[in-house]
């Protein structure tokens, strides 16, 4: 599915070397897959190290493209973002997605992967930035992929099979509430997903529970509400107090806000700490 799967390195064992200013990542608000991405940006505090833009949100025949809501493309002056992947690949025929990690210095498309991109944020930029947090340690990052053994395909993939009708739908939809309820459980005596620090396990379950009831559960298909589980439901508002999550969450198109603002009351506020002054760079 992924063409092109780049790894950013510092030490030389890949071809794209981690260096202030080289990068840009084509993003959209509307997309989980890429607000993981862009919260793994703004918590490595990579403003000014890696750029990031937007697609529109309105999708045609030509794919995903650039237009006067979120700005022209300020790399390439693309019209689309396919744009990009043919200057990669001539007649490129695979998937065009968001996010994209384009690469200044060869002109190509890095990466379309959003989970090496996230990784590779967190982890290779420190030279170049001081983060905020460090969300993929390596002293967690196994524990961080087993979580994601099952909350990947039971939550993140399975959130919309399980809003479907006929026995699929009932198997998904169980499987999703089962893994609400493991999460439930383990939040009781956790603030987050590892404990009291915020890692990228993190990051990936809040961009599915940010969508979750105005999206797949839009019409309560499949429960009355992430209310329902009231640690997992404080737990997401928790997040969302955070810059990082909040800045990079368009509420919109899928969510009401004033119900995210209501107080999470999961520990000291955290969201000073983990917050600064944000430049125009990575705009």
């Amino acid at each position: 599915m992924y063409r092109f799967e780049g790894r950013i390195s510092t030490d030389g064992s890949t071809p794209f070397a981690a260096e202030a200013g080289r990068y840009h990542i084509y993003s959209g608000w509307f997309c989980p897959w890429a607000q993981r991405v862009t919260i793994a940006h703004a918590l490595a505090g990579l403003d000014e190290v890696v750029s990031v833009s937007y697609v529109n949100g309105g999708r045609d025949a030509r794919g995903w493209a650039f237009r006067e809501q979120y700005g022209p493309d300020p790399v390439n002056g693309f019209t689309l973002l396919r744009d990009a992947y043919n200057a990669t690949e001539p007649d490129f025929d695979g998937h065009v997605s968001v996010p994209t990690l384009w690469d200044r210095t060869t002109g190509t498309v890095a990466s379309n992967q959003f989970k090496t991109i996230g990784i590779d944020l967190a982890t290779q930029f420190g030279a170049l930035a001081t983060p905020l947090i460090e969300t993929y340690p390596a002293h967690l990052a196994a524990e961080i992929e087993e979580l994601d053994s099952w909350i990947g395909p039971g939550v993140n993939w399975g959130v919309y099979p399980a809003a479907a009708r006929g026995p699929s739908g009932a198997a998904a939809r169980s499987t999703l509430l089962d893994a609400f309820a493991e999460l439930e459980q383990r939040l009781s005596s956790s603030r987050f997903l590892l404990g009291e620090q915020v890692t990228e396990a993190d990051i990936r379950l809040y961009v599915t529970l940010a969508r979750y009831d105005l999206g797949a559960n839009a019409d309560r298909t499949i429960n009355a509400g992430l209310s329902e589980f009231p640690n997992l439901w404080a737990y997401a508002r928790d997040l969302y107090s955070i810059p990082a999550f909040k800045d990079t969450t368009d509420f919109t198109t899928f969510a009401a806000v004033a119900a995210w603002n209501a107080p999470a009351r999961r520990g000291k506020d955290v969201s000073n700490m983990l917050s600064r002054p944000r430049s125009q760079a990575g705009v």
